[in-house]
Parts: C-alpha cells; structure tokens; sequence
C-alpha cells in the first residue's frame, strides 16, 4: 500500500493522534492515504469514530507489537 503521508503520533495520548491526524488531513488532496502511527490503545476506536464523523475511510488499522497503526483515506 503507498500512503502519500506518515505521521508519527508515539507516546501522545487522546485526543492529540486524532488532532494530528486531521490537520495532516486537511493538508492532504481527496483519495490520498494518510498513515498514522500511535501507541496509545484507544486510538483503535478513536480513529473508528473519526472516520465515520468526518467521511474519511478508514482503510486499515492493525497492531503491530505495542503500536497501532492506522490507514485513512481522504475524502
């Protein structure tokens, strides 16, 4: 998969990894992929909620070791 964006949201806790997530967002061009590292564990159904507020898909989201990483698609 080629994200046209990576942000590194580590260590931040709600709500900054969806706060960082949609000003990158906005920067970004309609069908672009957004991808956002974190660690804190309610990112998982932050980013759910998000996605289904702001119209943006979300692509994916897995958990790799103690991260999560999730997959946004721009609308």
């Amino acid at each position: 998969m080629n994200v046209d964006k990576e942000i590194d949201t580590r260590g931040l806790n709600c709500p900054l990894p969806i706060l960082k997530a949609k000003k990158a967002l906005a920067d970004m061009q309609s069908g672009q992929l957004l991808k956002v590292v974190a660690t804190d564990s309610g990112s998982v159904r932050d980013f759910q909620a998000f996605a289904k507020q702001t119209g943006n898909e979300l692509v994916e989201q897995q958990t790799v070791g103690e991260e999560y990483v999730h997959v946004l698609k721009r609308r």
